[in-house]
């Protein structure tokens, strides 16, 4: 048996991925040769660091470099949930899709998720597949009502995505979950986006879009319920998904978050929830899936 361990063979032994073991050794975190450029790590001297309590070194060198960051898809009560709490966490609300990946890179402590998936769920296999292996919890947040929010004096009454065929579509960009949610909908439908009279010009949030509508820029497109009422649009619901966030655990349990997560559970929480309209926040902070 070699006294020395490589970066693969450390990474196998602490089940995590190559790249946070350099981070690790980056950091100073663990005992660490460096030989004509390559890593290489005294078996002896790693086994006193892991029975010294290295996991809660690695625990703390995970959230040192994870900003206070929500990132995800736009949620209404999320953004006016982590400003009201005053927990110190920031919102990046730029789309599922790029959450996930900023969650994956480390760019964020959690990222809200609204990704329909094969099965009819919602985020779980998508959430485990991109961070297997990473120390991560999914819980819910609310169910909220999409559907088609258009302006007011349309000449037809719009009750599906059929009846938006000549209409100026306005649409999110692609890392947006509900991007993904329209191409679900248009599937059922027998359609294509190619059907749709698509805006060229992409809104990045859900009050972006309904502000958009609401101002003349296009007649319609697919929205939260929360949002056309708060700009006056009519609303045709379509689908009920579950906007959930995955956490990294170790940030779950530290102050920011416990903050943000006392404030949920409170009175205040429950009215603006009801007050925006579109949610069901009954099974808020439910554990959908836990890491392994």
């Amino acid at each position: 048996m070699s006294e020395f361990l490589t970066t693969r063979e450390l990474a196998a032994l602490l089940r995590v991925k190559e790249r946070k073991v350099y981070d690790l050794a980056a950091e100073g975190a663990l005992p660490v040769r460096r030989v004509t450029g390559k890593l290489l790590f005294p078996r002896a001297e790693i086994e006193e660091w892991l029975t010294a309590g290295a996991s809660g070194r690695m625990a703390r060198a995970e959230a040192a470099t994870r900003p206070l960051v929500v990132a995800g898809g736009h949620d209404p009560l999320l953004e006016w949930a982590l400003r009201e709490s005053r927990c110190g966490v920031a919102a990046l609300l730029d789309g599922a899709l790029d959450g996930l990946e900023r969650a994956a890179a480390g760019g964020c402590i959690a990222a809200g998720l609204h990704i329909p998936e094969d099965d009819g769920g919602w985020n779980i296999e998508t959430a485990a597949k991109r961070l297997a292996g990473e120390p991560v919890v999914v819980i819910e947040w609310a169910k909220r009502r999409r559907g088609l929010m258009y302006r007011k004096g349309l000449p037809r009454r719009i009750a599906e995505l059929a009846d938006a065929r000549d209409l100026s579509f306005q649409s999110r960009q692609p890392e947006a979950g509900s991007e993904l949610i329209l191409s679900v909908l248009l599937e059922r439908a027998g359609m294509k986006r190619e059907h749709l009279r698509l805006v060229p010009a992409v809104e990045r949030s859900e009050t972006d879009l309904a502000s958009a509508i609401a101002a003349g820029r296009a007649d319609i497109g697919l929205g939260l319920e929360a949002s056309a009422r708060q700009f006056g649009l009519e609303f045709a619901p379509q689908i009920v998904e579950r906007f959930d966030l995955v956490v990294w655990r170790k940030a779950y349990f530290d102050p920011p978050w416990q903050t943000l997560m006392r404030f949920c559970a409170s009175e205040a929480f429950s009215e603006r929830a009801t007050q925006l309209g579109g949610y069901d926040v009954s099974q808020f902070g439910s554990v959908r899936y836990n890491a392994d």
